[in-house]
């Protein structure tokens, strides 16, 4: 996918650009205006919904579900002054579909900092809790960490990457954080957002996707209640799952199972002339072409998903330049 950049706005003519600069001026006023309220500018809290909107549209491919449920459920959770619980968000698909391109998109365009704000919390199975034995400690750790970082800040984001792998168990220390509580351990937690990442689903939603096609039905046509209840029942029928004995799916302590389809070769097209955007270049046919014949394709006969999804365009690219 291609890199974030800040303040996504479509530039056109002078008269354009002026209108921009007086819109600019007026919400400049306006966040001042919310900041001296005490509705935003908690900690280094500055959500852009418009920006993370106009980003989504232009650089993520494919994933018209992924774009609609996590701007609704952003623009709900974030203009709401008291809301009852923290935003709860679960991210399932294939490798390569721009799970993690979206957690990094929430970071950049909700905390100044981005990924580097000290109020984004970024949790890795194979960096924190690589040790399944030590379960107990790993859970007195995540508890202590999260309770800590939102006695500081409620306005936190905490991102769990590859659920898959995550020690079973650990999870359950977050129950208490998750649900519509007023307080937890003394804290006030209901501003938080959790985003937790997984491949689980994955493959069911291939499925669907595939059957979809085969039944030339246009891939915009996929609605969530086809996907929800599959990708629902794979998480749970694993029991190595991070949710696995945790009780937040059984608890329905999730906003959002938010599901990302598989791409095909138009949408790995995209990712290639994004990136070559980025990089400052001309698109090339020869330098796409080689980028799209060097990747893998499934199933065998149909040759319709990316293996990879546009995980390897960056040092495909690189290779053919």
């Amino acid at each position: 996918m291609a890199a974030v950049t800040r303040g996504c706005r479509p530039w056109g003519s002078l008269l354009g650009l002026l209108g921009l600069v007086s819109a600019a001026a007026a919400a400049w006023d306006l966040a001042s205006l919310r900041c001296s309220l005490g509705a935003f500018c908690e900690c280094d809290f500055r959500p852009d919904l418009q920006g993370l909107e106009c980003d989504l549209a232009q650089h993520l491919a494919g994933q018209h579900l992924a774009k609609a449920l996590v701007v609704k459920a952003l623009k709900a959770f974030v203009w709401n002054p008291a809301p009852t619980k923290p935003l709860v968000l679960s991210l399932h698909g294939w490798t390569g579909t721009g799970k993690s391109y979206v957690s990094s998109l929430l970071a950049h365009y909700l905390f100044q900092g981005g990924l580097r704000s000290p109020r984004v919390h970024h949790f890795s199975p194979v960096i924190h809790f690589p040790q399944p034995s030590h379960i107990k400690r790993y859970k007195k750790d995540l508890k202590s960490w999260v309770q800590g970082n939102l006695t500081a800040c409620g306005r936190s984001l905490f991102l769990f990457d590859e659920m898959d792998k995550m020690p079973p168990g650990l999870m359950e220390v977050l129950q208490p954080f998750l649900g519509s509580s007023w307080v937890v351990y003394g804290t006030n937690y209901r501003k938080a957002i959790f985003i937790f990442i997984s491949n689980t689903g994955g493959e069911q939603i291939n499925e669907v996707a595939l059957e979809a096609w085969r039944s030339r039905r246009d891939r915009e046509e996929i609605l969530l209640q086809e996907l929800e209840p599959v990708i629902t029942r794979a998480v749970l029928d694993n029991p190595l799952h991070g949710f696995s004995r945790s009780g937040i799916m059984e608890e329905h302590l999730l906003d959002a199972v938010v599901p990302f389809l598989p791409l095909q070769r138009h949408h790995v097209r995209h990712c290639v002339l994004n990136e070559l955007a980025q990089l400052g270049l001309e698109p090339r046919d020869e330098v796409v072409q080689a980028v799209l014949d060097s990747t893998n394709f499934f199933p065998e006969d149909e040759q319709l998903f990316s293996s990879n999804g546009c995980k390897t365009v960056a040092s495909r690219i690189a290779f053919f330049l």
